[in-house]
């Protein structure tokens, strides 16, 4: 007689879908990307405005300079990626972030500002939301929530860590040689990632979306293999009210994080603002995580409009008090809530849209969305020079958010509308 053990054919055991892979890559490179070119901005311009004398509201329309070419730039990344795969183009963009990183700690002259920041704001254009998302978009159908909210904690990680580590940097060497060791090691840990781990597509590898057989990974509906145009997809009022909605909730999220280290300088140590920033990315990791494990049950919109108007709450707390206490406190409020801003928009897109037209619609979206985002900094830059206050723009901001909720909450895309438009 024979036992199972002999008679049962050995199970080879089925190798990780490479999809996650791409994910677990795509963290890495998020992280550095977010890390020194958005939530470092914060300490460059600090930094710059301290040492050089300069009035801050010149050093923010310089920075503005970057999201603003960020913005023109992004829709063609995405188009890229659609066609060519995220290897080149994020390897080229590492470079150009890491040089123009490097040319920041070798300012000396007002002017120069607005052609370095640029090219920062140019090679984070590579290496942004669009590129992230659009790498990630065609190796997951069922899972693309999860996969794209998890590719995007890196983001959240650089929330963390992007400025007490620039900070410290900055303190311990000076800006020059600060922002030299910054530059390079950019470029040293994203090219290896971008030419050794992404990929285009599953199909290159021989696999299919998820991981899953062919016959199991067809998309549900024809809303996922409809080839959207730029031009039809601008015209839905679902796209629209992302753009705008996201537009505003961006345009905040950058014009804060652009002050946020000379709003806490100026009521507590460079110890105390690391620790509060660190605390505030901690959070903006713990509500990605959290979108992470729900992103493919819930209703995206709704719970964009709440996270919009929870941000807004925080905005309000911080302008209308004092008290460091309580500041911290809207800084905390607003952290738990402002990394999702970038992750939501591509979330809705990708469910909306399908990934047959992701990088495409995306692209256009996220373009429109960064070009109101790159006022931001001047925003809150120049309303403080003009105030000798933040409590304007912040009370602005509060309101903006609050209108960004409610578009984004009756925005919901007719499907059956479309569908009668096709026949």
């Amino acid at each position: 007689m024979t036992t199972d053990s002999q008679t049962s054919p050995i199970r080879a055991r089925t190798p990780p879908f490479y999809g996650w892979r791409i994910v677990k890559g795509s963290i890495v490179i998020a992280f550095v990307a977010w890390a020194f070119a958005l939530y470092g901005s914060s300490v460059y311009l600090s930094a710059l405005s301290h040492e050089r004398g300069w009035p801050i509201g010149q050093v923010s329309t310089a920075l503005t300079l970057s999201f603003l070419l960020n913005a023109l730039t992004i829709g063609l990344v995405g188009s890229f990626l659609g066609k060519h795969g995220p290897r080149l183009i994020m390897s080229i963009g590492a470079v150009i972030l890491g040089t123009g990183l490097v040319l920041i700690g070798q300012i000396t002259e007002i002017w120069q500002a607005f052609l370095v920041f640029p090219l920062m704001g140019l090679g984070w254009s590579c290496l942004s939301t669009i590129a992230i998302t659009s790498t990630i978009a065609p190796w997951f159908e069922r899972h693309q929530g999860k996969a794209i909210s998890t590719a995007l904690l890196g983001a959240s990680l650089g929330g963390m860590f992007g400025v007490p580590i620039t900070l410290f940097l900055v303190t311990q060497l000076g800006l020059t040689q600060a922002m030299w060791l910054i530059g390079a090691l950019s470029v040293v840990i994203i090219v290896p990632i971008a030419t050794g781990i992404l990929r285009r597509r599953p199909q290159d590898l021989g696999l299919m979306p998820d991981g899953l057989p062919p016959d199991e990974s067809r998309p549900a509906d024809i809303y996922s293999t409809r080839n959207w145009q730029r031009t039809e997809a601008l015209r839905t009022y679902g796209l629209l009210s992302v753009i705008i909605a996201f537009g505003i909730g961006l345009m905040v999220q950058v014009g804060f994080l652009s002050q946020q280290v000379k709003l806490l300088q100026s009521h507590i140590s460079a110890t105390g603002v690391s620790l509060t920033v660190l605390a505030a990315g901690s959070l903006a990791f713990l509500g990605r995580v959290i979108l992470a494990r729900h992103a493919d049950r819930i209703n995206i919109r709704q719970t964009s409009a709440m996270v919009l108007l929870m941000a807004g709450i925080g905005m309000l707390i911080i302008g209308i008090t004092d008290s460091i206490t309580v500041i911290i406190l809207g800084v905390l409020v607003f952290g738990f809530n402002v990394g999702n801003l970038t992750t939501l928009p591509a979330l809705i897109v990708r469910r909306e849209f399908g990934s047959a037209s992701f990088g495409r619609v995306f692209g256009v979206t996220g373009t429109c969305m960064q070009l109101f985002s790159a006022f931001g900094p001047a925003l809150f830059g120049l309303l403080y020079d003009l105030t000798e206050s933040y409590f304007t723009p912040l009370t602005i901001a509060a309101l903006l958010l609050g209108t960004g909720a409610v578009l984004i909450s009756y925005g919901e895309w007719g499907k059956p509308f479309m569908l009668d438009n096709q026949q």
